[in-house]
């Protein structure tokens, strides 16, 4: 089982990024999948995340209105769509997924079983 989050990069601030979250070995289907992200130093921050069925979202505080989470059921992929990106924003980001996950636990990263490897995203001033 693995998860694949690529479309890093580096970018300057202003700019948007979409990232992808691709699973090999499972499915998204029924399942909640989320973005987090780690910035040096920092704890590993939740950032938004997509039930795959029902397809609702869910939102960090600090990139509301700024990032959009899809996902593309013939492609079994989710999106993370970010812009205007701010310095602040650079960080490690990595794609997680699970079952079973309750609403009021979607924003912590104990309850995702299957984890990618982090795709790195460097926004420049």
């Amino acid at each position: 089982v693995q998860l694949q989050a690529s479309g890093g990069g580096l970018v300057q601030a202003g700019e948007s990024l979409t990232l992808s979250c691709a699973a090999s070995g499972l499915t998204f289907r029924s399942k909640t999948v989320a973005w987090f992200r780690q910035a040096p130093g920092k704890e590993r921050e939740f950032i938004a995340g997509i039930r795959w069925n029902s397809r609702h979202t869910y939102y960090g505080d600090s990139i509301k209105g700024r990032f959009t989470v899809s996902r593309d059921s013939a492609k079994d992929t989710v999106y993370l769509r970010m812009n205007s990106l701010e310095p602040e924003d650079t960080a490690v980001y990595y794609c997680a997924a699970a079952s079973g996950v309750i609403v009021s636990a979607v924003t912590s990263r104990d309850q995702y079983h299957y984890w990618g490897q982090g795709t790195l995203v460097t926004v420049s001033s």
